[in-house]
């Protein structure tokens, strides 16, 4: 009954909100917002099934997310920007597109697009010692690194050496740390402290912790708070005239969001939302509309046009910094027309994200205000990767094997970590495939794998050597020699891999040795 009243509340909410939503000009646009609305997809099918084709209304009710809002992006300008159901769940309060949502991560977008603005104007030299610019707090330095000297540039691209991955949300009645107690890792902050963990530079590894770096330093630097630099440097630029990083948001703003647990509940009470306050790395307050001229201006930034940034500057932000693949900022990927910029957040009860393709011109936002949002989201990005026909997002099929067949039965086994592979071909996969052995069962006529404190998952087949564990987010391949023996596997995710050598003996269990990472929030 109360999935059913759920499912009707978001119907009706829908309705009424695409009704006052201004229909696109643009044809294609018009396109693109109608495959948002009416084709979703899952990401993976079996070979010959058929594949489904959802509405966005009938996936909100199917995964409990009251509200949704999106963006297009087109030619560099924001074309489209809709919201979907409703801020709260029993309540005909529709989302628009000036509702504020948190977006997480994505917040790591505006703060490092801040701090590009400083290095543009002077302020910050990217390659130099940021403790030479920190006043209220310092690096400390950290016993057995010979070279403890981080960067802005290290900061940006994840490459720092820093601890802290996330942070957890505060509920109304919490406390919130200061930034210096939050870089200190003491009360009421829930993280540890910041510190370095192994030479800056040597490896790529997400630190939410070295973004924290980075605003004290732009708080320093600038004697103002990082809400005050952002709105004069990026905020008034890009046209974001309703973002904020404040913190506890203040209701006085109104159209916000309200936070949906996993069933779809009203959470975060007696406010409706949690405080995030670790503002540069997971605190911004936005909407579709202002996210979608972010992304705009970003893509005219780089093009050389009226934008956030100068030209030289986004190009730098837009490269790859080795040894992972990020740019100083956001993730990259593609080549020619698919090359692209993004970032997702995750907060607890917001799920959202950006993408930007800068040859093409083409964008778009996501955000959402539920605990499940995450799936959802993916489901609207195959729609719009459908509808510009990218290739970007292909349905993935898994094939039938007859996995109880012999021939698979010598991949089970215990694996571990080969540790002289170049960080340069790891790229990012330590952020959150860090293990030092991994474990594989073959039985019932399934592969299975084994991680540390995590479920097993099963591995979903795409060739007689390469599996798909969706659980993880990587495919695996197995490694047959010459001489018939499987001796490794492969992690692989994109251009990135993680070699693993095979134990002489056989595991006779699922138990493995710790864990080195994990992937975070």
């Amino acid at each position: 009954m109360k999935s059913t009243m759920f499912a009707c509340t978001v119907v009706a909410c829908f309705l009424g909100a695409t009704a006052h939503a201004r229909p696109p000009a643009d044809r294609d646009v018009a396109e693109l917002a109608d495959a948002i609305q009416r084709g979703l997809r899952p990401s993976i099918v079996k070979m010959g099934e058929p594949l489904p084709a959802w509405t966005l209304q009938e996936r909100m009710a199917h995964h409990k997310v009251p509200g949704v809002a999106i963006a297009i992006v087109k030619d560099g300008k924001l074309a489209y920007a809709a919201g979907y159901g409703v801020r709260e769940t029993g309540t005909r309060d529709a989302v628009d597109a000036d509702t504020l949502f948190s977006v997480g991560s994505v917040s790591k977008m505006i703060t490092a697009t801040t701090t590009l603005q400083l290095v543009s104007q002077g302020k910050i030299d990217l390659d130099r010692d940021v403790n030479a610019y920190l006043k209220s707090w310092r690096i400390p330095d950290a016993p057995g690194i010979d070279r403890p000297t981080v960067t802005m540039r290290m900061l940006l691209s994840h490459t720092s050496g820093l601890t802290v991955h996330g942070f957890k949300d505060y509920l109304p009645e919490e406390a919130l740390p200061t930034l210096v107690q939050t870089l200190n890792g003491t009360p009421p902050a829930k993280n540890k402290p910041i510190r370095l963990q192994r030479e800056p530079g040597t490896r790529a590894d997400y630190s939410g912790g070295g973004i924290m770096v980075e605003q004290q330093l732009i708080e320093d630097v600038t004697g103002q708070p990082l809400d005050a630099v952002a709105r004069a440097q990026v905020f008034e630029r890009a046209g974001m005239r309703r973002s904020t990083f404040e913190s506890p948001l203040s209701a006085a703003r109104g159209n916000i969001a309200k936070a949906h647990d996993a069933a779809g509940a009203l959470t975060a009470l007696p406010r409706g939302w949690q405080s995030f306050p670790e503002q540069a790395a997971s605190g911004l307050w936005t909407s579709a509309n202002d996210l979608g001229a972010f992304v705009a201006a970003l893509i005219r930034s780089y093009r050389g046009e009226a934008g956030v940034l100068p030209p030289g500057i986004t190009r730098q932000m837009m490269s790859e910094v080795a040894p992972g693949t990020r740019g100083l900022g956001p993730y990259l990927a593609g080549s020619g027309s698919t090359r692209r910029f993004f970032h997702n957040g995750d907060n607890d009860s917001y799920h959202a994200a950006i993408e930007g393709y800068p040859e093409t011109g083409y964008g778009f936002a996501i955000l959402t205000n539920g605990e499940n949002g995450y799936l959802l989201r993916g489901e609207i990005r195959n729609a719009i990767s459908d509808a510009l026909g990218d290739g970007i997002k292909p349905t993935i099929r898994t094939v039938a094997l007859d996995l109880s067949a012999p021939v698979y039965a010598d991949y089970a086994g215990s694996y571990r970590l080969d540790p002289v592979v170049p960080a340069d071909v790891l790229g990012a996969l330590p952020d959150w495939f860090g293990y030092e052995s991994i474990s594989i069962t073959v039985a019932n006529g399934a592969v299975t794998l084994a991680l540390p404190d995590e479920s097993p998952a099963n591995l979903s087949p795409l060739s007689p050597t390469r599996f798909l564990a969706t659980s993880v987010g990587a495919e695996l391949e197995f490694h047959r020699n010459a001489h018939g023996v499987v001796h490794a596997l492969s992690v692989v995710d994109g251009g990135s891999r993680i070699y693993y050598r095979r134990n002489a003996a056989p595991a006779t269990s699922t138990a493995t040795a710790g864990s080195v990472g994990g992937r975070g929030p």
